[in-house]
């Protein structure tokens, strides 16, 4: 009897501490278990939308950079000088455009070659301006306007001493103002670019309205030759 009493006691024990190791094991291990994962997923979780809304923040800011970068690169130059780019290019264009138009009708030999040599020079002055815009982002015209077409047209539509004199007149206006404007854009632009074109072109341009001037007083003399012989009142004979 006491050896089956120590028996069955012995196992009693050993059941309750079998129990007792079942609960400790299984409740920290459950409870440790979502703790465990909710604690690695709540640091994945913030440490990954933090890394990422960062990243995000930094390409927004680096694509805000480069979009202001470009925005600023595609023109670079002020409003002055972009309007005075825009203007010498017409400008220029017309010249070539009419110097064509004189070598085809001018009846002057003065007058033609004035006219070659505008298509010459001013030819390569559009070539270095257009290279200047490209790198600063504008795009020139490549036509001309109405005012520049219309005056193109109405030269067109003469011929010999009518054309030379009203080409040559149109040649003294518009190299006095070209050289007005480059002399101003020389000392006064902003974009070096632009300015040293200026400065550059300008001494040509002084030489054009030089030979404009020499050019346009020849063929008003022969105007007047023309007319005074042509005019029958002009003569020194008269009938008694």
């Amino acid at each position: 009897m006491k050896i089956s009493k120590i028996l069955w006691l012995g196992v009693a024990l050993f059941g309750v501490s079998l129990s007792a190791q079942t609960d400790q094991t299984g409740q920290p291990g459950q409870a440790g278990t979502p703790r465990g994962q909710s604690g690695s997923s709540d640091r994945r979780g913030a440490s990954g939308q933090s890394g990422t809304a960062d990243q995000s923040a930094g390409a927004a800011g680096q694509m805000d950079q480069k979009g202001k970068s470009g925005q600023s690169g595609a023109n670079r130059m002020g409003t002055a000088d972009n309007s005075w780019v825009m203007k010498a290019a017409m400008g220029g264009m017309a010249e070539v455009e009419m110097g064509k138009v004189a070598e085809a009708q001018a009846s002057s030999d003065a007058v033609k070659q004035f006219g070659r040599r505008m298509v010459e020079d001013h030819s390569k002055a559009n070539d270095e301006l257009s290279q200047i815009a490209a790198r600063k982002g504008i795009t020139l015209p490549t036509s001309l306007d109405a005012k520049h077409q219309a005056a193109k047209d109405k030269l067109s539509k003469l011929n010999g001493a009518a054309f030379d004199k009203a080409y040559m007149d149109d040649m003294v206006k518009d190299h006095r103002t070209d050289v007005a404007d480059f002399r101003k854009e020389s000392t006064n632009g902003q974009d070096p670019d632009v300015k040293a074109f200026a400065a550059k072109t300008l001494p040509t341009l002084e030489e054009h309205l030089q030979m404009a001037e020499q050019t346009h007083s020849g063929t008003k003399s022969s105007s007047g030759k023309s007319s005074n012989s042509s005019d029958p009142s002009a003569s020194p004979s008269k009938k008694q």
